[in-house]
């Protein structure tokens, strides 16, 4: 009887008890049941808040108004109490209230809107200037101007996330698909002007925290701002429809305090100027082989698989004709300018090491035993 009344109460405690979620709110990112927006973090997303609250009231007012005297009049003057409609053709009284009154409205709605859509395109006197570039399907970082000047890298969601996505079973964490390799990092309480645009097709920047987003577009500039005002965390998504790895195109922004973006540049100079890339350097294949594995991990490996067998209409490039083609030129081209209306991107974006690399990488994987090399002076050469 004890172990039965002991599982009565279990039973009792889990059915009172509010039902768990697998996943938490993700602070600085989307919330379990989340109904309204982001709480903000900036000023102009605090005055978007604003705004929508305020719009809200306004059109709950009307719609009180509106359907409560229209509610009224039929229970009111309805034929069953022997109601009479009024003949009349037209009321001056009425013509003129039915045309102020929405004007006024408008005018009310407008006026505060029309502030903050300014104050969200203002992008003049920025502490730092970073450009965000949209690629099929990841972002590219470069800081051009302010703290930070002549950082650049490459934003990708992470590896282990996207197995999890192939697997159909992913693991129950907060931050699925918005973690990422290498976050933007920026300080608090410095005007960020991003500067967007695109490589293959039309992105979108946003950060719901910052009440940010703007579209990416091929052969345009376009920009945003933002000036956080609290450290932490905060995440978005590509808000466009880019392809089918739309999905995988994260944002995570890392917000720090000053002193820590400073060390942080420092950190991210001095591992740049000792990773540098020699382009004149004649590489071993071995060395190649090393490199091109890493980026072809983090660039290739999503479309074309860790197997290089591909995946629907990805070609695989295991046995590919271009890629074990005795003619290296065949392969540089599609990589350097794409293919297939796009289907195979320009990866132009790497360094003459990185594609070098790459190239020899896939040329003496699985069963691509050829033997090639390509070095960094050929990839510059094709370049031009």
């Amino acid at each position: 009887m004890g172990h039965l009344a002991q599982a009565g109460l279990a039973l009792a405690a889990a059915v009172g008890a509010p039902a768990a979620f697998a996943v938490n709110d993700l602070p600085g990112g989307p919330a379990v049941n989340q109904l309204n927006l982001h709480p903000p973090v900036t000023q102009i997303a605090a005055w978007q808040m604003d705004l929508h609250v305020m719009m809200m009231w306004i059109c709950t007012a009307i719609f009180v108004v509106v359907f409560g005297v229209m509610f009224y009049s039929i229970f009111k003057h309805r034929k069953s109490r022997g109601a009479k409609p009024a003949n009349f053709h037209e009321s001056v009284a009425v013509e003129i209230a039915w045309t102020v009154v929405p004007f006024i409205i408008v005018i009310g709605m407008a006026l505060p809107a029309t502030k903050v859509v300014v104050a969200m395109k203002d992008t003049t006197n920025a502490d730092i200037t970073i450009k965000a570039t949209g690629y099929q399907w990841k972002w590219g970082y470069d800081y051009l101007n302010g703290e930070g000047k002549g950082i650049g890298f490459l934003s990708s969601l992470d590896p282990a996330q996207r197995e999890q996505s192939d697997s159909g079973k992913p693991e129950k964490v907060d931050n699925y698909l918005l973690k990422v390799d290498n976050p933007l990092v920026v300080p608090v309480g410095k005007k960020i002007r991003i500067i967007t645009t695109a490589n293959d097709v039309i992105h979108a920047w946003m950060v719901p925290a910052f009440g940010v987003k703007q579209d990416a577009i091929p052969g345009f500039v376009r920009d945003t701002w933002f000036k956080a005002e609290k450290e932490g965390d905060f995440y978005g998504q590509c808000a466009e429809l880019c392809g089918k790895e739309h999905a995988y195109m994260p944002i995570h922004v890392k917000v720090l305090s000053a002193e820590k973006y400073s060390a942080w540049v420092a950190d991210e100079l001095k591992k740049a100027a000792a990773k540098a890339d020699d382009p004149t350097k004649e590489w071993t294949q071995d060395e190649l082989m090393a490199r091109g594995e890493k980026v072809y991990s983090a660039n290739c490996a999503a479309c074309h698989r860790a197997d290089g067998k591909g995946a629907g209409p990805i070609k695989p490039l295991d046995g590919s004709a271009i890629v074990t083609d005795a003619d290296k030129g065949k392969q540089i081209a599609v990589v350097l300018n794409g293919a297939a209306n796009g289907t195979m991107p320009a990866w132009k974006q790497l360094n003459d090491v990185e594609l070098a690399a790459v190239i020899t990488y896939t040329k003496n994987s699985w069963s691509n035993k050829t033997g090639q090399i390509v070095q960094p002076a050929e990839m510059a050469a094709a370049r031009k």
